[in-house]
């Protein structure tokens, strides 16, 4: 029976690290659909960047209640979820406990570290729960959230609950096992643990083997939680877990308002002014902007998998607040939903098949577009250093010198900008008459 066992959780432990690489393969050719882009410079800020934002959440700690308690949830489940590793070493080795013999008195103070993490997460999850069914907080109750985002939110917040839970009834329960000296939990005794010790007595009534059999369900649906929610992470929005990291690597090193410019435009105006710069031949024109992810920065789609889905940037956003229809959140999100949706087809097809479909258009309206003022607020907020703004401006790109799609006010600036050199229906003479006289 004890073979059996031994074999079953190699299957499974097999099994859910095959799922999850296949499905971060299929991630990482759908986030490299996009274009390319070179990210090798400002190497010393990348790295800090990753150490104050996607270590230390730095953006995050504007609210420091809210930051704490993120911040005892985060590290606290990362941290916890290092017993794994002896649980996968119990379970392939049929050992008990393995690093309890060569860690001694170092074991009990790691584990006592874990048990009083784990009791923060417990306590970080019901409040983020509270704060976001009960105290229902405006960004939570958005409409960007409707369907399943909200529920996987909920999901996870409950599922992590169940995990720390589990986690300290299987210590608990060991404990008074080892207390009763009762089968292998009595081959080694680690002493009580802080908070699974003072538990322990809960069980004083359950027979041993019932004690037995509870201990090792909690084991096993606590190392199985934890590998389904291994391979529930790429379909959710905590994949920020991971892809935080790397997102706060790749940040923009530039001035936030400083937006990109278009080289097939700049070479343009530097071929009219210098013809003789112009390459031979006709190149096949470059699209202005983007109409679907696979037009946007691999950057941009990194962007779109990294998103938090907290709302800070639709929070801060002046036209969300003012009830236009655009949300930053929504807008990534939508990026990302359209990626996936391509994925599928590339799986279904072998290659890209046409669906009709692009992002622009079917995914994120031409009203959203327009309603954004480029003020870089969603940027700012940001915790993970993601940027609606590049996804919105390549898209609006596409709008006006694609499909020539603008309102008349903006016609009439382009318009003005062109034939004299500012936004205003004045010529630079004029202008400069009007300075004189002030």
């Amino acid at each position: 029976m004890h073979i059996i066992s031994q074999v079953l959780f190699i299957c499974i432990v097999i099994a859910a690290i095959v799922l999850f690489s296949k499905k971060a393969v299929a991630i990482r050719r759908n986030i490299l659909l996009g274009k390319k882009e070179d990210f090798s410079d400002h190497k010393g800020q990348r790295w800090r960047n990753v150490l104050l934002l996607a270590f230390g959440q730095k953006k995050m700690f504007r609210n420091p209640l809210v930051a704490i308690l993120h911040f005892f949830v985060y590290a606290g489940f990362i941290i916890i979820n290092i017993e794994v590793l002896e649980i996968i070493l119990d379970g392939i080795l049929g050992t008990h406990r393995l690093f309890a013999r060569a860690l001694d008195g170092l074991y009990i103070g790691l584990i006592n570290a874990f048990e009083v993490l784990a009791v923060l997460v417990l306590t970080g999850c019901l409040i983020f729960l509270i704060r976001r069914n009960v105290l229902k907080i405006r960004r939570f109750m958005s409409r960007d959230l409707n369907g399943w985002p909200r529920s996987d939110a909920n999901y996870i917040l409950i599922t992590e609950i169940l995990l720390m839970m589990l986690f300290l009834t299987m210590n608990s329960a060991d404990i008074s096992l080892q207390q009763r000296q009762f089968g292998i939990y009595g081959d080694h005794i680690t002493g009580n643990f802080l908070v699974s010790g003072n538990l322990a007595g809960l069980f004083g009534d359950i027979s041993n083997a019932k004690l037995a059999v509870l201990e090792r369900s909690c084991w096993w649906l606590h190392i199985v939680g934890i590998l389904a929610f291994l391979n529930y992470l790429p379909y959710s929005k905590h994949l920020h877990i991971i892809l935080a990291f790397p997102n706060s690597y790749y940040a923009r090193p530039w001035p936030k308002g400083e937006m990109k410019n278009m080289p097939a435009v700049q070479n343009e105006v530097l071929y009219a002014m210098r013809p003789e710069l112009a390459p031979s031949g006709s190149p096949e024109p470059a699209r202005f902007g983007a109409k679907d992810v696979f037009d946007l920065s691999w950057r941009n789609l990194l962007d779109a998998y990294s998103c938090t889905e907290c709302g800070r940037c639709s929070a801060a956003c002046p036209a969300t607040i003012t009830g236009k229809r655009l949300s930053p959140r929504k807008i990534v999100m939508d990026t990302r939903d359209r990626l996936e949706e391509v994925g599928r087809n590339i799986d279904a097809n072998g290659n890209f098949k046409d669906d009709g479909r692009t992002l622009l258009h079917d995914y994120i309206s031409v009203e959203e577009l327009r309603a954004c003022t480029t003020c870089n607020a969603c940027v700012e907020e940001c915790p993970v250093s993601i940027s609606p703004l590049e996804i919105i401006l390549e898209l609006r790109r596409t709008l006006i010198m694609e499909e020539s799609s603008a309102p008349p006010e903006w016609n009439s600036m382009f318009s003005n900008v062109e034939n004299n050199f500012a936004p205003w229906k004045f010529s630079p003479d004029d202008r400069d008459q009007w300075a004189r006289e002030q």
